[in-house]
């Protein structure tokens, strides 16, 4: 039997609201700009974007969020710690 066969993982659709890019780019913005920070800004955007991807590939590894309770539990939430400020 032939086991090397690979099958590549199921990944989800994941939808991003327009605020929410919004307020990516207003944490990214004040970290570079106000903070004066442009490399720990290019970090936090990076990191933020991995946990989103990181949804994609397997969202049951994170918890259901109470705020939004349904019957499928499709909703999670993502806690993302990249915060770096000295």
């Amino acid at each position: 039997m032939d086991r090397s066969k690979k099958t590549t993982p199921k990944t989800y659709q994941v939808r991003i609201s327009v605020n929410a890019l919004q307020n990516i780019e207003e944490i990214t913005g004040y970290i570079a700009f106000v903070n004066l920070q442009p490399l720990n800004a290019i970090k936090v955007g990076d990191a933020l974007f991995k946990t989103i991807d990181r949804i994609a590939f397997n969202p049951l590894t994170f918890r259901e969020c109470e705020e939004l309770p349904t019957k499928t539990k499709m909703y999670r939430r993502a806690v993302c710690y990249s915060w770096n400020y000295p």
